[in-house]
């Protein structure tokens, strides 16, 4: 089986209810991931710095997921936006779920002012797009949790990794062109099922590396 691992974020302020909790735990358990061999599981995190090293970065390193699908809401955002990096930087103007300020710019002292997302992005916008939802790169994950767990992922393992904003789903109002909850589930299980054949490749990759290119039997 592939594992993939899907985050999502608890509230935070001026967000009560958060639409990635939902949507992680929806992908999670949908049935089409299990018929295709694929074993998802949801983590939610608590929007606070202290999250990322006390759940987050555990659970990758014990779990050791073979692909890796975040998720976070952009509230200004009208549109789905798959992140290309995560920066080594936090805001000091905004504090977290607990009322937390980040003491420091840099999320890691000494790391790297980057790092790159690792997927085929765009094929994952295609499948976006080709669901119906309006989708496009960014290169801007902000300088809040989103980009502070995306960054932590990405340098904790190899395994193929995005995160993946969402904005808040579509009102009531006549004009508001913002994406639906369900529209916005069957799009993000397309990037799911493209993100953990992406997994399985690399999988079959490194045991063939190991075995010196030959495949052996397993139980």
């Amino acid at each position: 089986m592939t594992r993939l691992l899907v985050t999502g974020f608890g509230p935070f302020p001026r967000v009560p209810r958060n639409p990635s909790e939902r949507l992680a735990r929806a992908l999670a358990a949908h049935p089409r991931l299990r018929l295709r061999g694929i074993e998802a599981e949801a983590l939610i995190l608590r929007t606070a710095y202290g999250a990322v090293d006390a759940a987050l970065v555990p659970h990758l390193r014990e779990r050791r997921p073979d692909a890796v699908l975040m998720l976070g809401v952009a509230a200004r955002r009208r549109h789905v936006s798959v992140e290309t990096r995560a920066v080594n930087r936090v805001s000091r103007l905004f504090p977290d779920a607990g009322g937390r300020v980040a003491s420091r710019l840099a999320f890691r002292p000494g790391g790297p002012h980057l790092r790159r997302a690792r997927a085929p992005l765009a094929g994952l916008i295609r499948a976006l797009r080709g669901s119906g939802l309006d989708a496009h790169a960014s290169r801007d994950a902000g300088r809040y949790l989103c980009n502070a767990s995306s960054y932590a992922a990405l340098e904790t393992g190899a395994a193929p990794t995005v995160f993946v904003h969402i904005p808040l789903p579509r009102s009531h109002a006549r004009r508001d062109r913002r994406p639906t909850l369900r529209a916005m589930e069957r799009g993000l299980l397309d990037v799911a099922l493209i993100l953990a054949a992406e997994g399985r490749r690399a999988a079959l990759a490194r045991g063939l590396s190991r075995n010196g290119g030959l495949l052996t039997p397993s139980c």
